[in-house]
């Protein structure tokens, strides 16, 4: 019953206090931090496997490395000149494709060409199925007055309560003939976790009181033809949700922009056939800053995050977050039968081992569920649970373990009338006073004691009385000597003391005073009656009048013993 108490107490304590040390302080962000590894883990394993393929209607229109030379070589500058991308949008949209974006932002022309720039604008107000991004920020309003965005960029939620979003405080506008053209304008802001990798991408973001979407989302949404159901993380990060990935960098089907500034400039044949793709322009090439950190890469172009993240929206495979409330359940489950390895198992290797195994598998189990639930289940905070608990198990036990084996020791070397030590304790102690004498040269002696007339004492006043007075005795024998003394019951109303570093003489003040105290002390009897009873002592001590082993120093105290009950008892010899 004990067992189970403190086991439980146990549990319980820890767990409530492990539950806030997460949720709170650096401690928290050590674990999250931890968890977000886990999870960086999972995902790579899940990518290098192959098991989760990428939407193959969806692919890039790389501005790479060979295409960023291509450019500069043939059209003299960077940024491309915005007509060209008008030309590139007529040539894909000959082939019918689902939709266009644009993963970067058509600022105010450094140039000012008007006439490319109008080519531009008029594509975008003759296709409906293009899109471009714009970004949010927060730069102060004496750099950039925040602007005033068209209402049709905005979104009307029905549950904004659900989305706690980022919000800023300015916003760096594009073309004012876009805004005016289309309202297929998304943000393109990010979310980067606390150690920079980018897990997750915001749904909707907040300016100026209202609900601007991301440009992924309004993609995704244009090809399902309807709004998708979306997981809100109820995290309080705000951060949006989480993105399942497919791959590494290159993943998803990457075009070099210059084979189609090739075709269109007549320099060379281009056979790609993009109808019903979703054809996303991004740069892909180091030179042009747009690369993240990922949790399957530390190179990963921006433009393929956000392919990842319209294909989460198509095929509705964001990653569900488990709260922090079912992680440490989950922790509990493992506790408890860690618990229950620990307390029911003799050997600690077997129970260390079947708690490991059961890690194990839960950690194997909570990566097969990311694999095909899209769940992220908590490994760190579970295993640290149920680790905590372990160890905690394992100190109880050994408490226990400790406690009843001073238990049984007490029942092996103590006397259970008298509560002294028993004379198998004292023959041990007495080989071990006289080692030590012997050895380091220090005095030693033994008092042996007898209860006078006590069979005649049990004749008269019965049994119990005589238990009572031998309590008593030796109560009385134990409390008035020193802490290092060895009181035993040597047997019947016998009983010895063992007195270390004591001479001869100083044994026998000793041996007197107990004798007097003894004489003068009335034992309260069985019946409620009170009797005085006396005691005799022989006392010896180690040397060679005495002798220098157990046995000749105890039977030279047994001598004396006797001699004092011939003389007269209530007496020392």
């Amino acid at each position: 019953m004990l067992k189970k108490f403190l086991y439980t107490l146990w549990i319980s304590v820890f767990a409530v206090i492990l539950f806030f040390s997460v949720k709170n302080g650096s401690f928290a962000t050590f674990i999250n931090s931890m968890e977000n590894r886990t999870f960086d883990i999972r995902q790579s394993l899940i990518v290098n496997s192959g098991v989760r393929q990428h939407n193959k209607d969806i692919v890039i229109v790389a501005i790479d490395d060979a295409s960023y030379e291509y450019i500069l070589d043939n059209y003299g500058e960077w940024p491309l000149r915005r007509d060209m991308y008008a030309k590139m949008v007529d040539y894909i949209e000959a082939q019918n494709p689902k939709s266009i974006a644009f993963d970067f932002m058509f600022v105010k022309s450094m140039k000012s060409d008007v006439a490319a720039d109008n080519a531009l604008i008029n594509t975008f107000k003759k296709y409906d199925n293009v899109f471009t991004g714009m970004n949010l920020d927060n730069q102060p309003e004496d750099l950039r007055i925040p602007p005033i965005l068209p209402d049709k960029l905005s979104v009307k939620l029905d549950n904004p309560q659900d989305f706690n979003v980022m919000e800023y405080s300015n916003c760096r506008v594009i073309l004012q003939g876009i805004l005016d053209a289309t309202s297929n304008i998304g943000m393109i802001n990010v979310a980067r976790s606390e150690d920079g990798v980018l897990r997750k991408m915001p749904v909707f973001l907040k300016y100026q009181d209202k609900f601007y979407p991301q440009l992924g989302y309004i993609v995704g949404v244009h090809y399902l033809g309807q709004e998708p159901k979306l997981v809100v993380e109820d995290d309080g990060s705000g951060e949006g949700l989480i993105l399942n990935w497919y791959g590494h960098a290159g993943t998803f089907e990457n075009i070099p922009m210059y084979k189609l500034l090739k075709a269109i400039d007549g320099k060379d044949a281009f056979d790609y056939n993009f109808e019903n793709k979703v054809v996303y322009f991004g740069a892909t090439a180091a030179s042009l800053f747009d690369i993240k950190t990922v949790p399957v890469d530390k190179v990963f172009p921006g433009v393929e995050v956000q392919a990842t993240y319209v294909n989460n929206v198509i095929d509705g495979s964001f990653i569900i977050k488990a709260p922090l409330w079912v992680n440490f359940v989950l922790g509990l489950l493992l506790s408890v039968l860690t618990v229950l390895f620990v307390s029911k198992i003799t050997s600690m290797p077997v129970a260390l081992g079947l708690s490991a195994t059961v890690y194990g598998l839960y950690v194997i189990v909570a990566h097969y569920v990311m694999v095909y639930r899209n769940w992220w289940v908590g490994i760190v905070v579970p295993l640290t649970v149920a680790l905590v608990a372990f160890i905690g198990a394992v100190i109880v036990k050994y408490l226990i373990k400790s406690r009843d084996f001073d238990y049984q020791y007490k029942l092996a070397t103590t006397d259970g009338l008298t509560e002294l030590y028993n004379h198998r304790y004292f023959q041990e102690q007495m080989q071990n006073q006289v080692s030590h004498s012997a050895r380091y040269n220090v005095p030693l002696s033994l008092i042996l004691v007898d209860i006078d007339y006590f069979k005649k004492f049990n004749d008269t006043f019965g049994h119990q009385s005589g238990d009572a007075v031998l309590r008593q005795v030796a109560f009385t024998l134990k409390k008035n000597v020193r802490a290092t003394d060895i009181v035993c019951r040597y047997g019947g109303e016998e009983m010895s003391i063992i007195l270390p570093n004591t001479k001869y003489e100083e044994a026998v003040a000793i041996a007197n005073k107990l004798c007097a105290l003894v004489a003068s002390k009335a034992c309260k009897l069985s019946n409620g009656k009170e009797s005085n009873v006396t005691i005799s002592l022989g006392v010896a001590s180690f040397g060679e009048e005495d002798g220098q082993v157990p046995a000749a120093i105890i039977e030279s105290a047994d001598k004396r013993l006797y001699n004092a009950k011939e003389n007269g008892r209530n007496r020392v010899n």
